[in-house]
C-alpha cells in the first residue's frame, strides 16, 4: 500500500467509531466502579462474537471494516490513552471528593472542630485538583485536531455536570458553614445565660439566709394574727348563741367544767379555746406553701378560684369539726352550710366567709412555721399548769407575770389556752393563756 505524508486515512470515520465504542465502554466500566488497574487490556478488546447476525450490526461493523496503516495511527492512540489516563483521574478526583465530603459531614456529628477543619481542607484540596484537571482539558482541547470531537464533547458533558454536583456540595459546605456559626453563637448565648443564672442562685441563696432572721419576726405576726382571728369568729359564734337562745354558762361548763373566772364575762374564752383547740387538732407540722393564699386579701376568692385545693379540703374539715349540727341547725334553721361543705363547696355566706378569714392564717401559721425551721415544733399547756413567762403569755394583759409578785404568782394556775405556743430554732412563741387564782376547793 502506498503512502505520503500527505496522504489522508482511507477510511478516518471507521477509527473514530472504534474509539468511541472503545470510550463508551470504558465510561460505563468506570461507572459501575470497574477502575482501569482491574483491566490491564482494556484497550486490546477482543471483536464480539455474535453468531445470530453477519455484519449486519453497527457494532459489528466497527471491527469488520479494515484499516489501511497509516502514519497518523500511533498518534491517534496514544492520545486515546492519554484521554482515558485523564478520565480515570477525573473519576478518581470526584470520587475522592466524595469521600472527603463524607468525612466533613460525619465531623459534624458528633460536633469536632479539630475533623471538621481537616476534613474541609481535604474537600479543598480536591476541588484544587479537579480544577486543575480542568484546565489541562482546556489547554490540551485547544491543541487537539477535530478528530477527537466525539470524546471531547463526551468529556465536556461529564465535566459539566461535576461542576454542576461541585456547586451543589459548595453550596452545602457554605450552609454548614452557616449552621455551624449559628450553633456556636447559641452556645455562647447559653454559657452567659447559665452565668447569669448561676449568679442569680448565688444571690437568692444569700438573700434567703438574711430572710431567715426576718422570717422569725414575720412569724411572729402571723400568730398575732390567727390569734385575732379565733377572737374575732368568736363574736358572731356567740352573738348567734345568744340569739338562738342558747345558755351560755352551760355550754362554757361542757367546754371545760371547773374553769375558775375572774368575771363572767372572761367565760369568752372557753369559746375561744374551744374554737383553737378543734382548729389544732390532729395537726402534724408539715411545711407547704402558703403563697396561694397569701395571694388573695379575700380567701374565699382563693376557695373560688380553687376550690379543691388543700386550703379548701382543711376548710372544709375543720369547718365540720367546729360547727356542730346542732349548733348550725339552731343557727340558720338548716343544714345548708353543712350539707354544701360536704359536696366539696363552699357557700357564699357572711357566716362562713368569717370562718375562712380564720381558717387562713391557721393555715398559713401551720405551714410557715416548718417552712423557716425544720425542726419546729408546737406545745400546748395543760389545765391546772403554773404560769411561765418563757412559755405562755396571758390573754389579759394586767395578769402578766411582770405584773405580779411570787406570791401572787404561785396563786396563779392556766384555766384555759387560746392558741398553742410554737418553737423555732432558738426562739419560743409563748402560748396564750387564760389564768386565774388558785381556787384551794
Amino acid at each position: 500500500m502506498e503512502c505520503t505524508t500527505n496522504t489522508k486515512p482511507l477510511r478516518p470515520n471507521s477509527n473514530i467509531s472504534e474509539m468511541v465504542c472503545k470510550f463508551a465502554k470504558v465510561c460505563k466500566l468506570k461507572s459501575i466502579g470497574v477502575f482501569s488497574s482491574e483491566i490491564p487490556n482494556l484497550l486490546h478488546l477482543p471483536r464480539p462474537e455474535n453468531p445470530l447476525s453477519e455484519n449486519n450490526s453497527d457494532e459489528n461493523k466497527c471491527y469488520d471494516q479494515k484499516v489501511h496503516p497509516q502514519p497518523i495511527e500511533v498518534p491517534h492512540k496514544q492520545g486515546t490513552c492519554a484521554s482515558l489516563e485523564v478520565v480515570n483521574k477525573v473519576f478518581d478526583a470526584v470520587s475522592a471528593l466524595k469521600l472527603a465530603y463524607l468525612q466533613l459531614q460525619q465531623a459534624h456529628i458528633p460536633y469536632d472542630p479539630q475533623k471538621i477543619v481537616a476534613a474541609d481542607d481535604l474537600v479543598v484540596a480536591e476541588l484544587e485538583k479537579l480544577c486543575k484537571f480542568k484546565r489541562e482539558y482546556k489547554e490540551k482541547q485547544c491543541k487537539k485536531p477535530r478528530l477527537n470531537a466525539a470524546p471531547s464533547h463526551l468529556l465536556l458533558t461529564e465535566i459539566v455536570a461535576k461542576e454542576a454536583l461541585l456547586g451543589k456540595l459548595k453550596s452545602q459546605n457554605s450552609d454548614k458553614d452557616s449552621e455551624i456559626l449559628r450553633l456556636r453563637q447559641e452556645l455562647l448565648d447559653l454559657e452567659v445565660g447559665n452565668k447569669n443564672l448561676g449568679e442569680k442562685i448565688k444571690q437568692r441563696s444569700l438573700e434567703k439566709r438574711k430572710a431567715s432572721v426576718l422570717s422569725v419576726v414575720k412569724f411572729q405576726d402571723v400568730f398575732k394574727a390567727a390569734s385575732k382571728s379565733i377572737h374575732d369568729f368568736a363574736k358572731p359564734l356567740i352573738g348567734l348563741m345568744k340569739a338562738s337562745g342558747w345558755d351560755l354558762d352551760r355550754a362554757a361548763n361542757s367546754i371545760e367544767n371547773g374553769v375558775v373566772y375572774s368575771k363572767r364575762c372572761d367565760k369568752k374564752y372557753a369559746f375561744e379555746a374551744y374554737i383553737a383547740r378543734r382548729m389544732f387538732h390532729g395537726i402534724e407540722l408539715t411545711p407547704y406553701d402558703v403563697s396561694d393564699v397569701m395571694n388573695f386579701d379575700d380567701p374565699f376568692d382563693a376557695l373560688m378560684k380553687n376550690p379543691h385545693s388543700d386550703f379548701a379540703k382543711f376548710c372544709q374539715a375543720k369547718y365540720l369539726l367546729v360547727v356542730h349540727p346542732r349548733m348550725e341547725e339552731s343557727f340558720f334553721g338548716n343544714l345548708d352550710h353543712r350539707t354544701f361543705v360536704k359536696s366539696g363547696k363552699h357557700p357564699r355566706t357572711e357566716f362562713y366567709q368569717l370562718f375562712a378569714k380564720m381558717a387562713k392564717w391557721i393555715w398559713v401559721l401551720l405551714g410557715s412555721a416548718m417552712s423557716i425551721d425544720p425542726e419546729a415544733t408546737l406545745f400546748s399547756v395543760t389545765r391546772g399548769s403554773a404560769f411561765s413567762s418563757l412559755y405562755m403569755e396571758s390573754v389579759e394583759e394586767e395578769k402578766d407575770s411582770a405584773m405580779l409578785s411570787n406570791e401572787e404568782r404561785a396563786n396563779y394556775k392556766v384555766q384555759l389556752m387560746t392558741m398553742p405556743g410554737f418553737k423555732i430554732g432558738e426562739m419560743v412563741v409563748k402560748s396564750r393563756v387564760y389564768i386565774s387564782k388558785h381556787s384551794s376547793s
